[in-house]
């Protein structure tokens, strides 16, 4: 396989993956506002405002009355706009192409569906009542895609790769979407013992997560800052934590980097490091300091991604 095909499977996982949570995201926040349990929570700036902030669009200027059909716009369908769910899966569309022939004909089938509906999709309906609908077709055609890839391709090195990109960008988008959460939790408190830890926005974190019902079985009380943040970071049999997305790439770098030898420089040493880093970790030593554990975990990614490509994608 060419390092440069390799290459564009990586990040086609990567799209997918990142177009699926910023959906989730404009989706949970917005009708969560409507069973938010005060007046800061029901506000529609301080939704818009989230989700500018998730995105990295936030300027901090909160005197500035945001626009909802152009905040919409700019993070969904804006063709300008680099980080929009349509441009991001444009490019995964792009990089399937450059793919094709690795890749099954029922993946890439699915993969056209889904750049078809959004690029067919009328940007006024969406603005103006189509939010519902566009959002939850993006997150279940994701869905699908997923299984395609499970279902379909051998589980050999293009499954890894692919599967690699789509599990960096998951644990990636968590950290983000924690982020901007634990933001929106500062400024809207609960309104009893702890107001902070009390917050409904852990509530709706887990929800952005599609981690809620899992969360609530698993600890069996209402979701709060320690559980929420437990659960989402160093669970490792949840699905969307960092944790298990941090197995997943270690477990698929062995894969491509089956040697025994002992090699500080590898990609593999590197995600298997920041993967033990995390795992002997409390919650109360990330709570305590959550800034540094989101700048530590968004570097340790990156790092990981750009040592991936110069191992295995420089061409």
């Amino acid at each position: 396989m060419l390092a440069r095909v390799a290459n564009n499977l990586f990040w086609m996982g990567r799209y997918i993956e990142r177009s699926e949570h910023v959906a989730r995201y404009l989706n949970v926040n917005y009708f969560s506002s409507l069973d938010a349990p005060h007046q800061l929570s029901q506000s529609r700036q301080f939704v818009l405002r989230s989700m500018l902030y998730m995105v990295g669009l936030s300027d901090g200027d909160e005197s500035e009355e945001l626009d909802e059909a152009k905040v919409l716009y700019k993070i969904g369908m804006d063709p300008q706009s680099e980080f929009s769910i349509l441009n991001n899966v444009k490019y995964a569309r792009e990089n399937a192409n450059s793919a094709r022939d690795l890749i099954s004909t029922e993946l890439y089938e699915a993969i056209n569906k889904f750049y078809h509906f959004v690029f067919n999709y009328d940007s006024n309906i969406y603005m103006k009542n189509g939010l519902h609908d566009f959002t939850t077709n993006i997150t279940e055609m994701s869905a699908i895609l997923r299984g395609k890839m499970r279902g379909t391709l051998l589980h050999d090195e293009i499954y890894a790769i692919i599967m690699m990109g789509v599990n960096i960008e998951r644990a990636t988008q968590i950290t983000r979407i924690i982020n901007a959460k634990h933001h929106d939790a500062l400024k809207a408190q609960g309104s009893y013992g702890d107001k902070f830890s009390n917050s409904y926005e852990w509530t709706t974190l887990l929800k952005c997560a599609e981690s809620y019902d899992m969360m609530r079985r698993f600890y069996k009380k209402t979701p709060n800052s320690i559980s929420t943040l437990e659960f989402l970071i160093l669970n490792p049999n949840c699905p969307r934590s960092v944790m298990n997305s941090l197995n997943q790439v270690y477990k698929h770098i062995r894969l491509l980097d089956p040697s025994k030898r002992y090699n500080k420089n590898s990609t593999a040493f590197l995600v298997g490091r920041v993967r033990a880093e995390y795992q002997y970790k409390y919650i109360r030593e990330i709570e305590e300091d959550i800034q540094y554990f989101i700048k530590s975990i968004l570097d340790s990614l990156s790092e990981i991604s750009e040592k991936m490509e110069n191992e295995f994608f420089n061409y």
